[in-house]
């Protein structure tokens, strides 16, 4: 419906509407550290707001196609965006402009993210790999391979020591992040698997399916 809202994890309540008639919301994330939010939507862009006043502080511009996923930096400096460009992207968090732009995935990419120390960027994509990069550099240090159909989400352990996968193989796979092997598959889901999420503990995995 074109908007983001802010809710009270504790009560439910709405705290507060941003209108974003610029076109669908496709990812949002909360700074670590400071009161903004972030969004990436099908006009192609990335928008900045401030929680507080609900304003937009400021629009990214440089993708050329839908961006799909958005994630700050650990220390809130920077900002990560995957597009269905191909591409993923670096920002300055506070100046809005790009620092680097990522190339190696042959599809979509789906899915970003920081590692908790900030030096690994993650990323899945509709080529059905995971890559996984130096956030400084921009290297691609490493493939990961083994899902059969599209890689919907990625994402860290709280300690930095595991990844999983969420694929349109209707399976989650946990890998090892410094061996950069996988460890388990998990089966269950009878159709795509969107997003995965693990626990603030990293005890448990959470997973949404089609």
């Amino acid at each position: 419906d074109e908007t983001i809202k802010i809710w009270d994890a504790n009560t439910g309540k709405c705290l507060k509407t941003l209108e974003d008639p610029s076109g669908t919301v496709w990812s949002v994330a909360l700074s670590p550290v400071c009161r903004r939010v972030i969004r990436g939507s099908d006009d192609n862009t990335i928008k900045i707001w401030d929680v507080n006043i609900g304003t937009c502080l400021k629009t990214l511009e440089g993708h050329s196609n839908y961006v799909g996923s958005v994630s700050f930096s650990p220390d809130s400096i920077r900002i990560i965006s995957g597009s269905y460009d191909k591409t993923i992207k670096i920002w300055d968090a506070n100046m809005g402009v790009c620092i680097k732009s990522l190339k190696g995935h042959s599809g979509y990419v789906q899915s970003v993210a920081y590692s908790p120390d900030g030096s690994r960027i993650i990323s899945g994509s509709a080529d059905k790999t995971i890559k996984i990069w130096d956030a400084n550099t921009g290297k691609c240090l490493k493939t990961l391979e083994g899902h059969s159909n599209w890689v919907n989400s990625v994402a860290y352990s709280p300690d930095g020591i595991r990844i999983i996968s969420g694929s349109g193989d209707e399976t989650i796979k946990i890998w090892d992040a410094n061996i950069e092997t996988c460890l388990k598959t998990l089966r269950g889901h009878s159709d795509w698997v969107r997003s995965v999420a693990y626990s603030p503990d990293g005890s448990r995995i959470i997973s949404g399916s089609d």
